[in-house]
């Protein structure tokens, strides 16, 4: 089956879609990565993302503008499949449906919410293929999470019959999976851990008045010294003290936040480069303090392998602070488990949307803390599947 999937995470600067051909069947091996692409938004866009998931809005004008966005991201959404798809060499008709995450804007499981914009129905009606969206709604009706989602596709792909496993996606906030050694489905243990760019590449895009978006490389934080009583009190954040099942977004780590940490800086005359080196410090010691809670004693260090993807994977000296602080355990990116990193994600909705499409569930319960696996997303457009299917 030919699925599209469409995601655009936390930080807001890209649609990854991904053009994967499936099985139809339950089994998520053999799969073919047909073809991927990252298209950037306008700067403007993000910047209008993520004013409004920071509420940084006239309360007046903040309705309309949560309306025009969903219609805007959608069409985004279309003209990206629509040139991937082209790109491909493969024909619209082909394509058996497409899995789209959409953007979040709201992430609220404390009341049962979480809101994602992206208009699906637009995005079908432009697409003329059924349309997979709204996966988190079902999964926070049943009391879950709503997040993470994406250890259904990890233990899919990584799992491994001798070898412990980790998957850690460093988007806007890093998302740890466990995979044991010949484990099933039911061991599966994985959560949300803390933030990962989003306050870094916030307060980057603050401290330069949006001339740069993120710290390249690393850069400025490899040149920094973390400031050490902030990062205590970092690390001593309630949100990394719960235990799971657990997520978090934007309406924690974002640019209120990070706002916050670069005023202050700039009051007590701490350079922007240790306050990055500190974020990162963070960041990473968090993800150490994770694995090794999640990880039996003894089986969790040497020879044990993490493998990396998001964004966060292009910054160096993110990835030599991981292998630092995850002593014995190898750290490399996905693409060492065959899977493109920056495709990751927009490849397990892909296959979440495969499954919707099948009527087979498409999440790990214990991940999200519900009782059992559904089916999780709406289809929209399904009428042009049926169609497909009984056309001679």
């Amino acid at each position: 089956m030919l699925v599209v999937g469409l995601m655009s995470g936390t930080s807001a600067d890209a649609i990854d879609v991904a053009l994967v051909d499936w099985p139809e069947a339950p089994a998520a091996h053999p799969f073919e990565l047909v073809a991927f692409r990252e298209f950037p938004h306008p700067e403007s866009v993000q910047k209008e993302i993520h004013r409004l998931a920071a509420g940084d809005l006239p309360a007046v004008g903040m309705l309309e503008e949560l309306i025009r966005l969903d219609r805007v991201l959608a069409d985004a959404f279309a003209d990206a499949t629509l040139e991937l798809v082209a790109g491909a060499g493969i024909g619209l008709d082909r394509v058996d449906g497409v899995a789209s995450h959409g953007q979040t804007v709201a992430h609220h499981p404390e009341h049962g919410g979480s809101l994602q914009i992206g208009c699906p129905a637009r995005l079908a009606e432009r697409l003329r293929r059924p349309v997979i969206a709204d996966f988190r709604r079902r999964d926070l009706a049943m009391g879950g999470e709503g997040a993470p989602l994406a250890p259904f596709f990890h233990h899919a792909v990584f799992a491994d019959p001798t070898e412990n496993r980790g998957v850690l996606n460093l988007g806007g906030i890093a998302n740890l999976t466990w995979l044991p050694a010949g484990g099933g489905a039911e061991d599966v243990v994985a959560f949300d851990v803390g933030p990962a760019n989003a306050l870094l590449d916030a307060v980057v895009s603050l401290a330069t008045g949006g001339r740069e978006r993120f710290d390249r490389g690393g850069a400025r934080a490899r040149s920094g010294q973390p400031v050490s009583g902030w990062l205590e009190e970092l690390l001593s954040d309630p949100y990394l003290q719960r235990p799971p099942p657990k997520s978090t977004g934007r309406e924690h780590y974002g640019l209120a936040e990070a706002r916050s940490w670069l005023e202050r800086a700039n009051r007590e005359g701490v350079p922007l480069q240790d306050l990055l080196a500190t974020l990162v410090a963070a960041s990473s010691r968090a993800v150490a303090m994770a694995w090794h809670d999640l990880t039996p004693s003894g089986t969790g260090g040497g020879g044990a392998r993490l493998f990396v993807g998001g964004g966060g994977v292009r910054n160096a000296f993110v990835m030599e602070s991981l292998a630092r602080d995850l002593e014995g355990v190898i750290v490399e990116s996905m693409e060492a488990g065959g899977v493109p990193a920056d495709a990751a994600e927009a490849m397990a909705f892909s296959l979440m949307g495969r499954n919707a499409l099948c009527g087979l569930p498409n999440q790990l319960p214990q991940c999200t803390g519900v009782r059992e696996a559904r089916v999780l997303g709406v289809i929209h457009g399904g009428e042009w599947r049926r169609a497909a299917s009984v056309a001679p």
